[in-house]
């Protein structure tokens, strides 16, 4: 099939990681997957929540918004509105989950990382490129952490990214834009890790329902697509 942007089923778009964007920031990352970008950023903090405390595990969470002109249509600040919607909630509580997946929490000692992954434009995949550009700036307060001998190595297990996948017109696709995601028959996000092994996937019928080798040709181009992802974040991480 023809896509609007003239990629192949199996392509992802122009994918561009930018650690160290934020000054003040103890890791951050631009990324932007076409036409949506996001500013991730990593905050250390010597404290843990609640029930944590005297455990000596650590944690990482995360918070996620798009900004008033990510979108053709202006968003309304949802601080305005006093409270987040189910769909903010939903994806920073997947962000948190999807790092804290590929690190050894104890070995990060007492201490909480928050993650901020901000959207300054949406073109689709919102969440799949915060994830990946999360892992960046988290990567770098690691590194900080570590700098200052308050880690004694760096805790990961495993690297993560995540893509998403589709069908159009009864074909598998890789890294929706906004267009093909809205008219998709199915809507997938892969959180997979380098090692081969799964995080989450979200998938379901927006018009008829999938089969099992639809969902098996989506996997395959989510673990294509996020193999490019593990070498370019390695690339500018320069591991």
């Amino acid at each position: 099939m023809s896509r609007i942007d003239k990629r192949n089923p199996q392509d992802l778009r122009p994918v561009f990681l930018g650690p160290g964007f934020a000054k003040f920031a103890h890791g951050s990352c631009f990324v932007k997957f076409g036409d949506t970008h996001v500013l991730c950023t990593a905050t250390i903090e010597d404290r843990v929540p609640h029930f944590l405390k005297n455990t000596g595990s650590g944690w990482i969470t995360a918070e996620y918004g798009m900004l008033p002109c990510s979108t053709q249509d202006r968003v309304e600040r949802e601080a305005s509105k006093g409270k987040q919607s189910g769909r903010t909630q939903e994806i920073q509580r997947l962000i948190g989950r999807s790092l804290r997946a590929i690190v050894d929490l104890k070995a990060l000692g007492e201490r909480q990382i928050k993650i901020d992954c901000d959207v300054l434009q949406a073109d689709g995949g919102t969440r799949t490129a915060s994830i990946t550009g999360a892992y960046v700036a988290l990567y770098q307060a690691m590194q900080r952490l570590l700098a200052k001998k308050q880690i004694s190595s760096l805790p990961f297990t495993d690297q993560v990214a995540a893509i998403s996948c589709g069908i159009c017109d009864q074909k598998a696709l890789l890294d929706l834009n906004y267009i093909e995601d809205s008219s998709a028959e199915v809507d997938a996000n892969f959180i997979l890790t380098s090692s081969g092994k799964i995080i989450e996937v979200q998938a379901c019928a927006e018009k008829n329902p999938f089969d099992q080798q639809q969902f098996m040709d989506m996997l395959q181009l989510a673990q294509k697509g996020t193999s490019e992802l593990f070498a370019l974040q390695k690339s500018v991480l320069k591991l």
